[in-house]
C-alpha cells in the first residue's frame, strides 16, 4: 500500500487548461472519493494518477516515487471502470487471471491469487461462468477480483457503480467498503453521487471547474462547509438557500418578511447574504400565509414537503409522514437557528 500526492498539478487541452494547480494528499489505506457534478475534472484527474492522461505541469507521487511521467502499467495501480471491460469468451476465472498470464506469472501463481480474490468477492460458486451467466453486479465484483490479484499500491475507481440498478448500487457500496476493510488498500474513488461519497469515504474531495473546492470528512463537509458550493452539494436533499440582506447587525429575508438574528459577523449594512438551512432544520405550521404546500413526498416514516414563497422560490423541508397538512395550504415556517448557516451573497464563502 501506497499513499498518494499531487502537488500543482495541472491538465491542458492546447490551451484549455482543465484541472488547476491541485494540492492534494491521499494517505495509505486512506478511501477518498473524488466528487462534483459533471465536468468538474474528477474523471480527468483519477486518469492522471492511473497514467492514462499526461501531466501538463505539477508531480504526482505514489508512495515514495515520482510517477508523473512514468507508464501507467509501472505506477503500481489497478483501475475498475463503469463499464465492466470483460472478455465474454473466458470464464470469470480466466477474466480475473488473464492480466497475470499476459505477464508470464506462473500458473499456480495465478491460480492461488484468483482464488483469494474469489473468496473476498465471494465468487467461487461462479469460477466457471462466463459474463453472459452473471448478473451487473456480479459482473462489477470479476471487474475488481481482475483489480485485486494484480496487488497494486492503489485502487482506482471510475464511477464503477453507474450502470447499475439501485438496489445493485445499494448492494456493491457494501461490497465495496466491506472490500477496503479487508484489505486496508488505498483506494481512490470518483462519483458524481453525494450518497456514494457520503456512506464510502474516509476523505472526501469536492471538485468544482477542474479545482478543489473542500477536503475533509463526510460529516466535517455536512456539518462545516467552506462555501455555498459545498453546502448545497454535499447533503440530500440539499440544502435550502434563501436571500437576506443586512439591516441593523441582524439579516431580514424579504421573501418571508422576516428579520432573524445571526450569530456570525456579517458584511456591511446593506450588504446581501445567503440564508442556508437543511431541510431537516425547518418546521413548519399552518398558522401563517409566507408559502404555500407545493407538493408533498411521503417515504415511509418521513416526507418532504415542496413549499413555494410568494415570489416563487423553492424551500424543502423534512417532515413527519404523518403529519397531515394539505396540498395547496398556506403556512409559515420556523428556522432552528443554531443550525443556520449564512454565506457571502456576492462571494458566497461561508460567513463564520
Amino acid at each position: 500500500m501506497s499513499g498518494v500526492t499531487l502537488t500543482q498539478a495541472v491538465k491542458k487541452y492546447g490551451d484549455t487548461q482543465v484541472i488547476h494547480n491541485v494540492d492534494l494528499q491521499i494517505d495509505e489505506g486512506e478511501f477518498c472519493v473524488f466528487v462534483g457534478p459533471s465536468g468538474c475534472g474528477k474523471s480527468t484527474l483519477l486518469r492522471m494518477i492511473a497514467g492514462l492522461e499526461e501531466t501538463s505541469a505539477g508531480q504526482i507521487d505514489i508512495g515514495a516515487r515520482d510517477v508523473t511521467h512514468m507508464d501507467a502499467s509501472d505506477r503500481g495501480v489497478a483501475m475498475v471502470f463503469q463499464t465492466y471491460a470483460l472478455y465474454p469468451h473466458m470464464t470469470v476465472e480466466e477474466n480475473m487471471g488473464f492480466g497475470l498470464k499476459m505477464n508470464g506469472v506462473p500458473k499456480a501463481e495465478i491460480k492461488a491469487k484468483v482464488g483469494e480474490a474469489s473468496r473476498i468477492l465471494k465468487l467461487d460458486d461462479y469460477l466457471k461462468r462466463k459474463p453472459k451467466a452473471l448478473s451487473g453486479g456480479q459482473r462489477q465484483r470479476v471487474a475488481i477480483g481482475r483489480a485485486i490479484v494484480r496487488g497494486p499500491e492503489v485502487f482506482l475507481f471510475d464511477e464503477p457503480l453507474s450502470n447499475l440498478d439501485a438496489e445493485l448500487r445499494v448492494d456493491m457500496r457494501v461490497e465495496i467498503a466491506r472490500l477496503h476493510k479487508d484489505i486496508g488498500a488505498t483506494m481512490i474513488y470518483v462519483t458524481h453521487d453525494q450518497v456514494e461519497a457520503m456512506t464510502l469515504a474516509d476523505k472526501i474531495v469536492v471538485l468544482r471547474a477542474g479545482r478543489i473546492e473542500q477536503v475533509g470528512s463526510p460529516m466535517q463537509l455536512y456539518k462545516d462547509p467552506d462555501n455555498r458550493f459545498v453546502a448545497g452539494f454535499i447533503g440530500s436533499p440539499s440544502m435550502n438557500f434563501l436571500n437576506g440582506v443586512v439591516e441593523g447587525g441582524k439579516v431580514r429575508i424579504p421573501d418571508l418578511n422576516r428579520v432573524i438574528e445571526a450569530n456570525v459577523t456579517l458584511p456591511g449594512e446593506g450588504k446581501p447574504v445567503l440564508v442556508g438551512v437543511r431541510p431537516q432544520h425547518i418546521r413548519v405550521s399552518e398558522q401563517g400565509d409566507d408559502l404555500t404546500l407545493d407538493i408533498r413526498e411521503r417515504l415511509g416514516g418521513v416526507a418532504y414537503d415542496y413549499l413555494l414563497t410568494k415570489n416563487g422560490d423553492k424551500i424543502t423541508v423534512e417532515t413527519d409522514s404523518d403529519e397531515e397538512i394539505d396540498e395547496g395550504s398556506t403556512v409559515t415556517i420556523e428556522f432552528d437557528l443554531e443550525n443556520t448557516m449564512f454565506f457571502d451573497g456576492e462571494t458566497e464563502q461561508r460567513l463564520r
